[in-house]
């Protein structure tokens, strides 16, 4: 049986599960917090426990006074706990942080988390004291005036820190998935290739990857959404959009042969993702519905 085989037949797995399971905690959308400030753009797991979930997540705000990074909780069916944290003084204020990963196999509570722009920040959690410190600043790769990220996402497989981003496209115009080696030691990101992607929903003005994370068999998870405005109406879904390949050290990305929805919400704009592995496994989304707020939601409920 080729990989490319294997693939497949594990994202259908996948796909079946997903499509039929229905995960301690996944019963109903949770808000998290009312009004534009706190739509949530990016999200990444901290700890798991066996009735908790514990999240960093990003917003995607512009003014000095609006909160960038936070602490949700999930604790069993209660509604999450929300805890801003404030960003280091000695460092710029971010504007439009637009996505959020976990830096894996990695001793301390780090992540990156990239603006619209393509700038990304290398931040180190202390979780006793809830802070946040920034290691380095640096930029992606195949950044022009007109690139608009709107995720990105970071994985160890086979030995490598493989990182995948994307440009979100927009109607007619179809997202861009870029993919390469991420070098830890000097924050660097050598680009390995990238691939046009659009969608079949939403229709309309559809950002047609609001979102990514990979896992570590290389499969790439994305969040596709559209709105007509800050009271929307509001329609988002989540694809199983292809994989991530190593062979030697060249990288290589194979879209999935059909992009059919695993799960489609008509409600919400679902603009953050992250994978929960165990028993609680599953996709976790978060949305940023404008003047709605935000949400959170474990996917393999019903919407």
């Amino acid at each position: 049986m080729t990989q490319f085989l294997r693939l497949i037949i594990n994202i259908v797995v996948v796909a079946a599960f997903l499509l039929i399971s229905h995960q301690v905690g996944a019963q109903d959308w949770r808000p998290v917090r009312g009004g534009i400030p706190f739509g949530i753009s990016g999200m990444a797991l901290i700890k798991q426990q066996s009735n908790s979930l514990d999240f960093l997540i990003v917003h995607d705000n512009k003014k000095p006074n609006q909160s960038r990074v936070a602490i949700i909780s999930l604790k069993g069916n209660k509604q999450p706990e929300y805890f801003p944290l404030n960003w280091p003084n000695q460092t710029e204020l971010p504007i439009d942080l637009e996505s959020l990963t976990s830096v894996p196999q990695n001793q301390n509570l780090d992540f990156i988390c990239v603006n619209s722009t393509g700038k990304a920040y290398y931040l180190r959690l202390d979780i006793i004291d809830k802070n946040i410190s920034i290691i380095k600043e640096f930029e992606l790769p195949v950044i022009t005036p007109k690139t608009n990220l709107e995720a990105f996402a970071l994985q160890y497989i086979d030995g490598k820190f493989v990182a995948i981003w994307a440009d979100r496209g927009e109607g007619e115009t179809a997202a861009t998935v870029y993919f390469g080696e991420f070098n830890p030691k000097i924050y660097e990101i050598k680009l390995s290739g990238s691939s046009k992607l659009k969608v079949p929903f939403p229709e309309g003005n559809v950002r047609h990857i609001s979102d990514l994370k990979v896992d570590s068999s290389g499969i790439v998870y994305i969040t596709s959404a559209s709105d007509a405005g800050d009271d929307g109406p509001f329609q988002s879904a989540v694809y199983v959009a292809g994989y991530l390949r190593l062979s030697g050290n060249f990288i290589s990305w194979r879209s999935h042969p059909q992009f059919v929805p695993l799960y489609r919400s008509y409600y919400h704009k679902i603009e953050a993702m992250e994978l929960i592995p165990g028993a609680q496994g599953g996709v976790i989304v978060g949305t940023d519905d404008e003047n709605l707020g935000s949400y959170v939601y474990i996917v393999g409920g019903s919407d």
